[in-house]
């Protein structure tokens, strides 16, 4: 991605099909150009000699090096459109025309022979199918919209243009302003990952926002993105919600991931702040734009109205916050100055007759406090209390003490004038305390966030040849699901596996058996079966005299099962001491957008059924695989929970960096489940395997 700057802060721009007929998008485009754009405008259409009152030149050539080129033309024609551009030293390229990849085959073609041409004369390339940017500060709208938005410190983008329009024009009437906005269109070139970079050094965007349907380089995203989010907020709106990608899964780990699954792992590996609403994307931007970053997770909360005291305290319980505990001297302060009918724990209920003077005195007592990170000031109308004057002590105090204040002056007509003082100052207003709670929550969630620490992935010293080798020999016998016979894919990558071979006959499996020496389990081993247990094709704790008869005993439930299914042999392998043990998971399915996903959680035959599991985006360091084993709810098991010993964590951090190197390394594997990976306090030991190569 080149410099940004030309884009939104252009001196000259050329409307490439700017038209006087009213209701036509060429119209528009240079009607609201002409409105507002502090620099010059020159439209590119044989047809005229001026548009709207301005010069019209029959190419760009002629239009006197514009710093940006609006394309609004028909598609054919717009390729040829951004060639000229990049002939004619134009680096900037707005293409508003539709047309292109999603109308079919025939658009895709085009878009390709745009994305073409831009990449030929490096063009900053925005769309197609956009309905165009703005920034404010130099009074750019290149949109075909119908309102201009104001001032702001929220940089905006949007896959979907109507969205923007809905957008702005709401964005006006709650007074809420914008830097930057641009409508992403198909993404042929620029794409979420370059605004999000370019904004991240802009000095004038304090919070980048955005609604996205997709994002078609995951990985990339997840990279840029984690190096902005340590200077610069990004919240985003992420559509389409369904699990379609799971559909043709065949393992645990694929029935269970998904795209959503790619998408809450990815955008929280890149330290985005994930909104599931439009109210709370706008929610968290404005707090985010204007209010200090907490010390702590604690929130104070003042209030004369009960009800909506406890409401608030339930939400916080909902949240990544806690309610504080203050410190004795705070409690002793609140006894003296407050009513023997309120309440001076928190929340603190000063009580329905209280004026301005007593609720900023316990607001100044609680945020003076060391144990409180940020308060929230919630009040209902009294005739006592005067809504403007408590906005203008909120204000005062917020500054005084440097720590977050979010307001909940709930009311309708009356509180309008305060909510308007607290907006200028940059405290938002909320009728409902969980809304409140919710935006000083993205506080504390993006404060964590600035906190991380990222670690590099490890880079074990491996056996890929012998890897290469195994995938060939099952890519040779024409089936792409491989299971327990791949088990040496696993010892290739330094994870341990029981003693044991595939064998094809029964008396094989009785030397096996005798070179293990003890009691051992027997798996029928076949691409067509999966999930061995489902129909007894596994034994456990089989003696020695009985090998034989196992044997047969599971090729006949195989061939009983599914009579066409290929029969590799039947795995004899050591029997590990489970009752020590914890099974576990681990497994990866690679995502289109973000490539290989990882699993982590509860292993064992139920893994679907509870589905305690957790997702990284490979590759991942030490801290990222620590991080899985804490999420999972069955954390505690593997700590020693119930008088147990602890299992042997650091054997599962290295488990799953290795198998993290493992599919990054070979991108044909697809799906990949080691289920169970039995954990006990001596190590970690993977006891099965299934896999998917691409065919």
């Amino acid at each position: 991605m080149g410099d940004l700057t030309g884009l939104f802060s252009p001196d000259r721009i050329a409307v490439i099909g700017a038209t006087p007929r009213d209701g036509s998008v060429g119209h528009a485009i240079t009607s609201n150009l002409l409105a507002s754009f502090d620099g010059e405008v020159v439209g590119v259409n044989p047809n005229y000699e001026a548009v709207l009152g301005v010069d019209c030149v029959d190419s760009l050539g002629e239009a006197g090096d514009p710093d940006l080129a609006v394309v609004v033309v028909p598609p054919d024609i717009a390729i040829a459109a951004v060639r000229e551009a990049g002939e004619s030293g134009v680096k900037n390229v707005v293409v508003i025309t539709a047309g292109f990849a999603e109308t079919g085959s025939e658009g895709a073609t085009r878009e390709r022979e745009l994305r073409e041409a831009a990449r030929e004369y490096d063009l900053n390339l925005v769309g197609p199918n956009s309905l165009g940017v703005m920034s404010t500060p130099v009074g750019l709208n290149a949109t075909f919209g119908p309102d201009d938005a104001l001032d702001g410190n929220l940089s905006f983008m949007s896959q979907s243009g109507a969205f923007i329009t809905a957008v702005v024009d709401w964005a006006n009437d709650q007074g809420i302003g914008f830097k930057d906005v641009v409508s992403l269109g198909n993404k042929a070139v620029l794409d979420e990952g370059d605004f999000v970079e370019a904004w991240n050094r802009d000095e004038e965007t304090d919070v980048i926002i955005g609604y996205l349907e997709g994002i078609d380089e995951g990985r990339e995203f997840i990279e840029t993105a984690r190096e902005v989010t340590r200077n610069t907020p990004v919240v985003l709106v992420k559509s389409g919600r369904t699990d379609a990608g799971a559909q043709a899964a065949s393992s645990h780990t694929g029935t269970i991931a998904g795209s959503e699954r790619a998408y809450e792992a990815g955008l929280e590996q890149a330290g985005v702040l994930r909104a599931e609403s439009v109210q709370e994307l706008f929610d968290s931007a404005q707090m985010l734009a204007n209010q200090p970053l907490p010390d702590s997770e604690t929130v104070a909360v003042i209030t004369n109205a009960g009800g909506p005291g406890v409401m608030s305290t339930d939400a916080v319980g909902d949240s990544r916050l806690s309610m504080a505990a203050f410190s004795e001297g705070t409690l002793e302060s609140f006894r003296e100055s407050l009513p023997a009918e309120g309440n001076v724990y928190n929340p603190v209920d000063i009580v329905g007759d209280a004026d301005v003077e007593r609720f900023a005195g316990a607001l100044d007592t609680a945020l003076g406090d060391p144990n409180v990170g940020m308060a929230l000031v919630l009040s209902a109308p009294t005739a006592v209390l005067d809504y403007e004057e408590l906005a203008e002590a909120t204000v005062e105090l917020r500054e005084e003490h440097g720590k977050p204040v979010a307001a909940c002056f709930m009311g309708g007509e009356r509180v309008a004038p305060a909510a308007e003082l607290l907006r200028e100052a940059g405290i938002p207003n909320y009728f409902d305390p969980a809304r409140a709670v919710e935006s000083l929550d993205s506080l504390a969630e993006y404060r964590e966030i600035r906190g991380r620490e990222y670690d590099d992935p490890a880079e074990f010293d491996v056996d890929r040849e012998r890897v290469r080798e195994l995938l060939d020999r099952a890519d040779g016998r024409g089936d792409n699901r491989i299971g327990v016979e791949a088990m040496g894919i696993l010892e290739a990558y330094g994870i341990p596996i029981p003693a044991g071979e595939v064998v094809s006959d029964p008396a094989e499996a009785e030397r096996v058996a005798e070179k293990i020496g003890e009691a051992v389990v027997m798996k029928i081993v076949s691409p067509d079966i999966m999930h061995k247990s489902d129909i007894g094709g596994v034994k456990v704790g089989v003696a020695r005299e009985d090998v034989y008869d196992a044997y047969e005993d599971l090729v006949t439930r195989a061939r009983n099962y599914q009579p066409d299914a290929t029969l590799l042999g039947v795995q004899v392998q050591e029997m590990l001491d489970l009752d020590s043990g914890v099974e576990t998971i681990v497994g990866m399915n690679r995502d289109p957008q973000f490539g290989p996903l990882l699993l982590f959680g509860l292993g064992g035959i139920f893994v679907e059924t509870l589905e305690d599991v957790t997702f990284r985006v490979a590759p991942v360091g030490g801290s990222e695989a620590t991080a899985m084993i804490d999420e999972i709810d069955a954390a505690p098991l593997l700590r020693g929970a119930r008088g147990r010993e602890p299992v042997d964590e650091a054997s599962v951090i290295e488990t799953i960096q290795r198998l993290s190197q493992l599919v990054c390394d070979f991108p044909e594997i697809v799906e990949l489940d080691i289920n169970p990976l039995v954990v006990t306090p001596d190590g970690a030991t993977a006891i099965d395997i299934a896999l998917t190569v691409e065919q």
